[in-house]
């Protein structure tokens, strides 16, 4: 038998870039200069899990090098 928990709602922030394994590194990388100039961000935050971290890795090494001026905060967190 399993037991089913419930699932916290999640609220997507407007800063934040929900990498998934089937999107594309342009398509993050275009919504991260979005925020950078036409919502005038200070920061934002990207956030994978399991296949996706390699995009997500690629994602912020591209995004560090096309707007100068970046400086990268590494936060690892574990899941449930």
């Amino acid at each position: 038998r399993k037991v089913i928990k419930p699932k916290e709602a999640l609220v997507k922030d407007d800063d934040e870039i929900r990498v998934t394994a089937a999107g594309s590194v342009s398509a993050y990388v275009s919504r991260a200069g979005k925020l950078f100039n036409e919502m005038d961000k200070k920061c934002l935050t990207i956030t994978a899990t399991g296949n996706a971290l390699t995009k997500a890795v690629t994602a912020a090494e591209v995004i560090k090098r096309r707007f100068k001026g970046l400086h990268q905060i590494t936060k690892l967190d574990s899941q449930e």
